[in-house]
């Protein structure tokens, strides 16, 4: 307001406001905002300072009482005075509205996104600030009150607004602004780290944040040592130290089986990864105990690369090692997760053995890559010449072109169809489809044309299969009528053998038959199958998904001169019409 006030007319006013609404001509008003910040009165000046530096260094947005009692902390104090606490309309005023509190989630945030290029641009306005945060979560979860409360609970007294946010994010402002007194008050912290509530709020917020890795239950942090939560956060010196000051066992299990090495390695702590490697009296192939993931199974689930040289680099490290639930190799897992650096780095040794399968679905790692469309990695693996491209599941029969098709990963169909070893048309054990089968139920048209320009795509039949009766002898009206030859049953076959389907899905001469159709899947679709069982959303037990007859593809058959063309180009037009009914 000052600096628009500061002009002269009001065509001048209008101007200023109107570039200031667009983020220009702002940094000479934060500037003098600062200037005047600065020159308030008592510690009103450093309550505006410390509150800028929370709000613009914090991990994520902070809720108005957080702040407040992050700014009441006072380092070295036993315990909070909460007569220091300051109202969030004092800190507010302090800031001379440069913050303000956003009224739907109530947590404080900078007037506008181009003040915190400004801050961020003026490295000499705050001293340290993620030494001063650190030192700040560190006393706060040393404070009397907090160390007697139940490492139990599953969330934080209300009257202690500050704890979840501490628990969580003190090692990462401690690994960036590492202090002397900040790994004092770390090493006091962890020094009886698995009986403390803190530990307890950080394993529930990863549990809740993250789907892949140790599993917690909430039932204490008991095991839970020092050396593993500074192995979480990557803190290396207080892991050093810890180490050498500590009575702490470099292989002791928490109470979710895992070693600090394998906390290190999930979280892509590359130098704890090496301090701990170094020492001979490691395990490097320790299983957890929940579902056996090994440090290199979880390093390269979490697409670490530079923590999987490393591991693969120790003697004695086994890159085929399985967990003992799903049964995966590292490989399988970085696959599947699309981690391309890893894969690669995996299939660079001779003794990872590509096409191992995993037990719970007889999954290879091409088919895990292919299914969730991860092209680099497919491409990736294809390089490897022992690769099984066509290699069947175990437990339904699908290759890794049939998921691909499936998922509309044209890309990955593509390949998979220059490999000269790979059918086409070979159909599952479970549902008797082929790919193509399931391209043309999921109206994936790229994919489609592909199989198309195919020959024994069109003529082969499967062994096992009846051909399909002939359409009905009158032919469809409306733009069916177009429609010059019969559809070969062949090829209907090949696109669709449903008989041991799901029942609810009709059989192929019925698509042909009658025009759009409502598919049916139920939750026995193979996609129901899980890759990990944390909080997976359950399918629906029903969802109807309506097959319009109509669609870019049909239009450009439809409306594309037919004379001229060969007699091959002619029958494939005259197939795909024959489709078209029952796929879009």
């Amino acid at each position: 307001m000052d600096a628009v006030l500061g002009e002269v007319t009001i065509e001048q006013r209008r101007k200023k406001l109107q570039e200031m609404e667009r983020g220009n001509g702002l940094s000479d008003a934060y500037t003098a905002t600062l200037r005047r910040l600065k020159d308030q009165k008592g510690n009103m000046a450093r309550l505006g300072l410390r509150a800028l530096m929370w709000v613009l260094c914090s991990e994520r947005p902070l809720r108005a009482e957080e702040l407040c009692h992050a700014l009441s902390v006072e380092i070295g104090s036993a315990d909070l005075d909460w007569g220091s606490v300051p109202s969030t309309q004092t800190v507010l005023s302090s800031c001379l509205g440069l913050l303000t509190v956003a009224p739907s989630s109530s947590t404080v945030r900078l007037v506008h996104s181009t003040l915190r290029e400004h801050l961020s641009s003026s490295p000499t306005l705050f001293d340290c600030p993620h030494s001063t945060i650190a030192e700040v979560c560190l006393t706060y979860l040393n404070f009397r009150f907090v160390r007697n409360l139940s490492p139990n609970l599953r969330s934080a007294p209300s009257a202690m607004p500050l704890l979840e946010y501490a628990s969580v994010y003190w090692g990462e402002h401690t690994r960036r602004g590492m202090t002397e007194n900040v790994k004092i008050l770390a090493l006091l912290l962890l020094d009886r780290f698995s009986e403390h509530i803190s530990a307890q709020l950080l394993l529930l917020w990863h549990e809740q944040h993250n789907r892949f890795g140790p599993e917690f239950g909430g039932g204490g942090p008991v095991g839970f040592t020092g050396l593993h939560g500074g192995a979480y956060f990557g803190i290396v010196e207080v892991v050093a130290t810890g180490l050498e000051m500590k009575e702490w066992d470099a292989n002791a299990s928490d109470c979710m089986g895992s070693t600090a090495l394998a906390w290190a390695a999930y979280m892509g702590r590359e130098e704890v990864v090496k301090i701990l490697l170094e020492r001979e009296d490691v395990n490097p192939n320790h299983p957890g105990a929940g579902h056996g993931w090994t440090p290199l199974t979880l390093a390269a689930g979490s697409g670490h690369e530079g923590v999987v040289k490393l591991l693969l680099e120790r003697d004695g490290v086994d890159p085929n090692q399985t967990d003992t639930f799903y049964y995966r190799t590292p490989l399988s897992w970085g696959a599947g997760a699309g981690h391309e650096v890893v894969a690669k780095i995996l299939l660079e040794r001779h003794d990872v053995n590509p096409n191992q399968t995993d037990t719970f679905n007889g999954r290879t790692p091409l088919s895990w890559a292919a299914k969730c469309g991860h092209e680099g990695v497919v491409k990736a693996l294809l390089q490897r010449t022992d690769v099984n491209p066509d290699q069947a599941e175990t437990k339904s029969g699908r290759t890794p072109l049939s998921w691909a098709a499936k998922g509309g990963h044209e890309g990955i169909v593509k390949m998979l169809l220059e490999q000269n070893d790979v059918n086409p048309v070979q159909t599952d054990t479970k549902y008797g489809r082929t790919p193509l089968s399931w391209a043309v139920e999921r109206r994936h048209e790229a994919v489609v044309k592909l199989f198309l320009e195919l020959d024994d795509v069109r003529t082969a039949v499967p062994e096992d299969q009846d051909q399909a009766p002939p359409p009905p002898a009158t032919p469809p009206k409306g733009p069916d009528a177009l429609i010059d030859t019969p559809p070969d049953p062949a090829f209907v076959n090949s696109y669709a053998a449903d008989r041991s389907g799901p029942a609810d899905l009709p059989p192929p001469t019925a698509l042909l038959s009658q025009g759009p159709v409502a598919v049916h899947f139920s939750s026995d679709d193979p996609d129901a199958d899980i890759a990990v069982s944390k909080s997976q959303p359950p399918l629906p037990s029903e969802c109807s998904v309506k097959l319009e007859p109509v669609s870019e593809l049909k239009d450009s058959i439809l409306t594309s001169p037919n004379n001229g063309l060969p007699a091959k180009e002619k029958k494939k037009r005259s197939l795909l019409l024959q489709l078209l009914p029952c796929c879009f």
